[in-house]
């Protein structure tokens, strides 16, 4: 290992476009989805043939035969066979953590290269049936005569077991959706619904704008016969989406929405990590460089929000930064549903919540909205949940690059009270930072 840190160079990423659950995507696999943004990633920046020092990702919706799909995914694509896979999982910081970990061995001279990388697909979600039902089956398996293997299913059994335990993106502590708990938020923060859809809106229009200028070109690899996220609404009306129910709490507190909330979503992200010395050798420059990185967990199931973990994350990763939370060109915060962009942003502005939950005498403050998500983001584009902090990475990198340089936070809610942050800076000095 080196005895200095090396700077870890974003050399870019690519993602296949995003599409709602069970549309263009409803015959492919995470492994599909995975390999086909690997393949964009090899294509982009020649890296067939090449030994990559390891690739790491995973999903979050899986099936037991994806316990090794990172590695299953590299084998399928035009890298070198030889490049190690690690599949790993955070929820919905999957491939952010991803990124956070090699860049730490890139930082540390482990490795020179690595590439960070998400799949997940709602579509082909695994049907799991009743434990009773599965212990019979294991007892089948077991049994040698017909007459052992009949007595298996003559003895209690009931025709209720052979019914399939739906899908469930409930917390499994408190039995409560993500969206259920950020109903819970919303109330607790007094975000309003018009707020919310307000949001939503700016982020449709924000990736529309950003497709027509050719911004997403070179970051979307057409698949399976789809170019661009099939979840975007360029003619979106803010009239029409307050016209929508509610969707988690049908009360009159309810605020929520398909509108101002994330779509179940397929898709897959990849993104390339090197030192510059690599970088170099390959004749490829860096967009950006990922420099700092943080991970955080909230007591949710003692009543704290489910989703507020990243203003903790973000709260310790400025102080170990020595920044403020004002030193930034450009805000990346993941838009699970805009009432948790909304809380975030209102937490951070509370002296009361900075004081009890992060330990503040000051509240971090306010921000410029108008440097916030500034492509679009999950609300409009989609989140298929292991993939989105790839896609953010790739964007913000990509921002940070068209502008001359600056300063860029990334900020991603997960399910089970996790947050996961992180810090990306341009290529050119940062200048100008407001204090």
């Amino acid at each position: 290992m080196v005895g200095t840190l090396r700077r870890v160079a974003v050399i870019g990423g690519i993602r296949t476009p995003f599409c709602r659950s069970n549309t263009a995507y409803s015959d492919l696999s995470n492994l599909d989805l995975m390999t086909a943004a690997l393949n964009g990633l090899v294509d982009k920046y020649q890296l067939e043939g090449k030994l990559i020092d390891e690739v790491v990702g995973g999903a979050v919706v899986t099936h037991t035969k994806d316990f090794n799909l990172t590695r299953e995914a590299v084998i399928g694509t035009k890298l070198d066979p030889r490049t190690p896979g690690v599949t790993l999982s955070q929820a919905c910081g999957t491939s952010l953590q991803a990124a956070l970990g090699s860049a730490a061995k890139i930082a540390t001279g482990q490795i020179d290269c690595a590439i960070a990388t998400g799949a997940d697909t709602t579509s082909d979600a695994p049907i799991v049936i009743k434990r009773k039902l599965a212990q019979r089956l294991v007892k089948l398996q077991r049994a040698k005569s017909f007459g052992e293997k009949a007595k298996i299913f003559t003895q209690g059994f009931s025709f209720s077991e052979l019914a399939p335990v739906p899908p469930s993106v409930a917390e499994p502590r408190t039995g409560l959706s993500m969206g259920q708990h950020c109903e819970l938020m919303a109330q607790q923060f007094e975000i309003t619904r018009g707020d919310q859809d307000a949001l939503a809106y700016a982020s449709h229009k924000h990736a529309a704008k950003a497709y027509d200028e050719g911004f997403f070109d070179d970051l979307l690899v057409p698949t399976a016969g789809v170019f661009r996220d099939n979840n975007l609404r360029a003619d979106i009306e803010l009239e029409k989406i307050a016209e929508l129910r509610t969707a988690f709490e049908k009360s009159e507190r309810g605020t929520l929405t398909a509108a101002n909330s994330t779509p179940l979503t397929d898709g897959a992200s990849s993104v390339l990590l090197a030192s510059e010395e690599w970088a170099d050798r390959n004749g490829l420059r860096p967009l950006a460089y990922l420099v700092h990185g943080q991970h955080a967990a909230i007591d949710f199931v003692s009543g704290q929000g489910l989703l507020m973990a990243p203003t903790i994350a973000v709260s310790r990763m400025l102080d170990k930064a020595g920044l403020t939370l004002q030193d930034f060109d450009f805000y990346e915060i993941h838009e699970a549903f805009a009432a948790q962009v909304l809380a975030t942003l209102k937490a951070w502005e509370s002296p009361d919540y900075c004081r009890e939950v992060l330990g503040k005498d000051q509240p971090l403050g306010s921000i410029d909205r108008n440097k916030l998500n500034v492509k679009g983001s999950s609300i409009a584009v989609g989140h298929p949940f292991a993939a989105t902090g790839g896609r953010i990475v790739a964007t913000l990198a990509k921002i940070l690059a068209n502008n001359g340089g600056g300063r860029g936070l990334i900020s991603v809610c997960t399910a089970g009270g996790m947050g996961v942050a992180a810090i990306l800076e341009g290529v050119n000095p940062v200048q100008n930072t407001i204090h």
